[in-house]
C-alpha cells in the first residue's frame, strides 16, 4: 500500500489492527476509516521516521501507554472519530515535533485534571470536543502559549473554570461551537487580548435579557468574528451590532449560513459608535424567511460610510435602499450575487449618489433581462472598473448603451446572448462572453488584451484587426475545424491562444504550418495529445511524438453518425425482442404486484360491497348483462354485482377501478370465452388476480364457461391459470335449456360460500 514516496494508504480496508511489518521508511501511514479498537506499544515502535499518522473513523477506545514512544518526528497525528473515552498526557509526551493534533469526535467528557498537551512544544492546531464533552478546567491548557488554530467543540459545555484559556497568549484561528451563552461568554473572556479571528458556529442569540453577557466581546481585539449557522432574532440583532461596532481592532464581520427571524425592525437607529476599523462585510446564505417584509435597513445606514467591502451572496436581496447605497461613501467591492435583484430594483439600488468609490461590482446570478437598462442604471459609477453581469438572462441586445467611462473588464458570460453588437463598450481591456450562442465576434475593441469566447459556436477566429491589442484569448469548446494562413498571421505575436477541444483536422501540415509560423514558445494550442507525424511542435508541455491519432479524433463527424446509427440499431433491436417477449407486460404485472403486495391480503368486511366482480369481454355483454345479471340481482335474496360499466368511478384510472373493485368483492366470477382471452382489460384484471387471488389458494374465483375453450387458448404466461382449468371444477354454460336451472343453482351456492 505504499508509494515512493513513502506513503501508504491503508484506508477503508476493514483492518481491525494496526498491520505488522512497519519499517523505518514510512512518513505517512493512513489508516482511517478501519475498524481497529486498540493501539498496543509494538504497533508503531518500528516508524521512527513517521511524520503523518492518521487514524480517524476508527474504533479505538484504547492505547497503551508508550504507543507512541518512537515517534519523535511526528508532525501530524489524527484520533479523530474514535472511541477514547478519556486523554493520557503519558501518550503525547514523546511527541516533540508534533504540530497537529486532532481528537474531536470521541468520547471523553472532560480533559483530566491537568493539561493532557503540556509536553507538545511546537504544537501549531489542536481540534477537540465531542457532543458529549461538558467540562473544560483551569491548567487543562497549560504548557501551550502559541496556536495558529483552535477548534473547540462543545456544543454541551457546561461547566468552564475562568482562566482555563487564559495561558495561550496568541490564538491565529479560533473556532468554538458553544450553545451556553454563559460558557460563551467566560471563554471569549479569557480570549480578550488573544484571538485574532473567533468563528462563532450553532449558537442562538435569540433572548434580549441574555446580550449582556456578551458585553465582554466589545473589549476583545479580535480582527475578524464570523458567525456560522447562528441564530439572530430582530430583538438581538441591535445589541450584537452595537457589540461589535465597539470592538476596537475589528476589521471584518462575516455571516455564513446564518437564520434571521424578523423583518430589520430594529428601531428608529441603531444606538452605536461607529466603527473607526471595521472595512469588510461578508453575508453569505443568509435565511430570511420573510424577506419580502424585510424594512429599508435605514437603522444601519449610518453605520456602514467606511465599508470598503461589502459581500451580500444568496441572500434573496431584491433591493438595497437608496439610502443605504448613498452612505456606502468608502465602498470599493460589491458582491450581490445570487439574489433577486432585477432591471428595475438596481435603477433603484444604483441611484444617483449610490456607491461613489465602487471599483467592482459583481451581479452575476440576478434577475436582470434588459443589458441597455443595466448599462445606464451604473453609468454614473465613475470609478467602476470590474463589472461581472455573468448568469443573467439578457438574450437579445440593443445597438447602444451607456456604461462608465472608466469600465475595463465585463464579465458577460452565460447571459443566453445570440450576437454581440455594439452595445459592448469600447473601453474594455478584458471581455468574457463564454458560454453564449454567439457564431460570430466582429466587434471594434481597440483597448481588449483578454477576450474569453469558451463554448460558444464561432467556426472562425474573430478578426485580428478590430482588436490589435489582443495577448491572450481562449476559443475553447467552439466549432473551430482549422485556421487558415491569414488568421494565424495575425496572432502570431499572441501570448496565449487557447483552442482546445475544438473540431480540428487532423493533418502533418497543418502542423508544420503551425510551427513554421508561429511563435511557440509564447502560443498554446490546445491541439489533441496524439499525432500521427513526427514534429517538435510542443503541446501542453510534451512534445508531439510519432504515435497514431485514433478514429475519433481523425473521424470525429464519421464516428458520432456511426454511434448514432449503432444506438438506434440496438434500441430498434430491444423494442423488437420486447414485443416478442411480452417485457412491457411483465412490467405492468410487477408494478400490479407491487401495488398488491402493499395492501392487506383480505379486505376488511366493512369494506366489502359486492357478492361478486364481473370480470368479461364487452362481446360477451350482452349475455352478461340480459341474462346473468337479470338472473342473480333479481334472485331472492339478491346478489349484488360489481360491472365495469355501471360501478367503476368516473375519471378514475381503470387500472384502479379494477384493482378496488375485485378488493371490494367477496368473489371474483370470471366469464370465459374466446372473446375474454383476446380482451387487453380482461387481461388486466386476469393479471391482478393471478397473483391477488390465486397465490392465495382460496376458493375466491370463480370460473364461468360461456363457450368451449381449450386451456391452451390461455397465453402461456398464465401458469396457475391453466393449471387450475385443469385441475378445479368450473360452471359451464349449457346449451340445452332443462340444465340451466342447475348451472344457476350451482353458480349461486358458489357466490353465497
Amino acid at each position: 500500500s505504499c508509494d515512493d514516496t513513502q506513503l501508504c494508504n491503508c484506508s477503508s480496508m476493514g483492518l481491525d489492527f494496526i498491520p505488522q511489518g512497519l519499517t523505518g521508511k514510512i512518513t505517512v501511514l493512513n489508516l482511517s476509516h478501519n475498524r481497529i479498537e486498540h493501539i498496543r506499544s509494538q504497533d508503531l515502535q518500528h516508524a521512527v521516521n513517521l511524520r503523518a499518522l492518521l487514524l480517524q473513523s476508527n474504533k479505538i477506545s484504547s492505547i497503551d501507554e508508550d504507543s507512541f514512544h518512537s515517534l519523535g518526528k511526528l508532525e501530524l497525528l489524527d484520533l479523530s472519530n474514535n472511541s477514547l473515552a478519556h486523554l493520557s498526557s503519558v501518550w503525547f509526551e514523546p511527541l516533540f515535533s508534533l504540530q497537529h493534533l486532532h481528537l474531536q469526535g470521541n468520547s471523553y467528557r472532560d480533559l483530566g485534571e491537568s493539561s493532557p498537551f503540556s509536553s507538545l512544544r511546537n504544537l501549531s492546531s489542536l481540534h477537540l470536543g465531542n457532543p458529549w464533552f461538558s467540562t473544560i478546567r483551569r491548567g487543562n491548557f497549560e504548557g501551550i502559549e502559541v496556536l495558529d488554530k483552535l477548534w473547540i467543540d462543545g456544543g454541551n459545555l457546561s461547566q468552564y473554570e475562568p482562566g482555563s484559556l487564559k495561558s495561550v497568549k496568541k490564538i491565529n484561528y479560533m473556532i468554538i461551537n458553544i450553545r451556553s451563552i454563559n460558557v460563551f461568554s467566560a471563554v471569549v473572556s479569557d480570549l480578550l487580548h488573544s484571538v485574532e479571528w473567533l468563528e462563532v458556529t450553532k449558537i442562538s442569540f435569540s433572548v434580549p435579557a441574555d446580550m449582556h453577557l456578551l458585553r465582554v466581546m466589545s473589549s476583545s481585539f479580535a480582527k475578524k468574528i464570523s458567525f456560522k449557522e447562528t441564530f439572530l432574532t430582530d430583538a438581538t440583532v441591535s445589541e450584537i451590532v452595537s457589540i461589535l461596532e465597539d470592538m476596537p481592532k475589528l476589521e471584518e464581520v462575516e455571516m455564513i449560513d446564518c437564520n434571521l427571524r424578523g423583518t430589520g425592525h430594529w428601531g428608529i437607529e441603531i444606538q452605536a459608535n461607529q466603527s473607526k476599523t471595521l472595512r469588510i462585510l461578508t453575508i453569505r446564505k443568509l435565511i430570511i424567511q420573510e424577506f419580502y417584509l424585510f424594512e429599508d435597513l435605514h437603522a444601519v445606514k449610518n453605520l456602514v460610510s467606511i465599508l470598503t467591502k461589502v459581500t451580500v451572496e444568496n441572500t434573496k436581496v431584491f433591493l438595497v435602499p437608496c439610502s443605504l447605497s448613498q452612505n456606502l461613501l468608502s465602498l470599493l467591492y460589491l458582491d450581490l450575487s445570487a439574489n433577486l435583484l432585477g432591471d428595475q430594483s438596481l435603477e433603484h439600488s444604483a441611484c444617483k449618489g449610490a456607491w461613489p468609490s465602487l471599483q467592482t461590482l459583481n451581479l452575476s446570478q440576478n434577475s436582470l433581462i434588459d443589458l441597455g437598462k443595466t448599462g445606464k442604471s451604473l453609468s454614473h459609477l465613475r470609478n467602476l472598473l470590474l463589472l461581472d453581469i455573468s448568469q443573467n438572462n439578457f438574450g437579445d441586445i440593443p445597438d447602444v448603451c451607456e456604461w462608465p467611462q472608466t469600465l475595463k473588464f465585463l464579465n458577460l458570460s452565460s447571459t443566453q446572448i445570440p450576437k454581440l453588437t455594439t452595445c459592448i463598450p469600447t473601453t474594455l481591456e478584458i471581455l468574457d462572453v463564454s458560454a453564449n450562442s454567439l457564431r460570430e465576434f466582429g466587434l471594434q475593441l481597440p483597448l481588449l488584451k483578454e477576450l474569453y469566447l469558451a463554448k460558444n459556436q464561432l467556426k472562425t477566429l474573430p478578426g485580428a484587426v478590430s482588436i490589435p491589442n489582443l495577448v491572450a484569448m481562449s476559443v475553447r469548446r467552439n466549432k473551430l475545424n482549422s485556421f487558415s494562413r491569414e488568421e494565424f498571421e495575425s496572432f502570431k505575436d499572441m501570448e496565449l491562444l487557447d483552442a482546445s477541444d475544438n473540431n480540428f483536422i487532423c493533418s502533418c501540415e497543418f502542423l508544420a504550418f503551425i510551427h513554421q509560423e508561429a511563435r511557440i514558445a509564447q502560443v498554446l494550442v490546445g491541439w489533441p495529445d496524439r499525432y500521427i507525424c513526427d514534429s517538435p511542435l510542443a503541446v501542453r508541455g510534451a512534445q508531439v511524438g510519432a504515435v497514431h491519432l485514433s478514429l475519433m479524433e481523425c473521424h470525429r463527424s464519421l464516428m458520432v453518425s456511426l454511434i448514432c446509427v449503432l444506438v438506434f440499431l440496438v434500441i430498434l433491436v430491444l423494442v423488437g425482442l420486447s414485443h416478442k417477449y411480452h417485457t412491457v407486460w411483465y412490467l405492468r404485472m410487477t408494478w400490479a404486484w407491487l401495488q398488491a403486495k402493499r395492501k392487506p391480503k383480505r379486505a376488511p368486511a366493512k369494506d366489502i360491497c359486492y357478492d361478486a366482480f364481473v370480470s368479461y369481454s364487452e362481446n360477451d355483454s350482452d349475455w352478461v348483462e340480459n341474462i346473468m345479471v337479470r338472473e342473480l340481482e333479481q334472485a331472492c335474496p339478491p346478489f349484488r354485482l360489481c360491472l365495469h360499466k355501471r360501478d367503476f368511478v368516473p375519471g378514475k384510472w381503470i387500472v384502479d377501478n379494477i384493482i378496488d373493485s375485485i378488493e371490494k368483492s367477496h368473489k371474483t366470477l370470471f366469464v370465459l370465452s374466446e372473446h375474454f382471452v383476446q380482451s387487453e382489460w380482461c387481461k388486466y384484471e386476469l393479471d391482478f388476480s393471478h397473483f391477488r387471488l390465486f397465490d392465495e389458494n382460496n376458493d375466491a374465483a370463480i370460473l364461468v364457461l360461456l363457450e368451449p375453450i381449450q386451456s391452451k387458448a390461455i397465453p402461456k404466461r398464465f401458469c396457475k391459470l391453466r393449471k387450475i382449468m385443469n385441475t378445479k371444477t368450473y360452471l359451464e354454460w349449457p346449451l340445452e335449456e332443462e340444465k340451466r336451472e342447475m348451472f344457476w343453482f350451482n353458480l349461486k351456492v358458489a357466490l353465497k360460500s
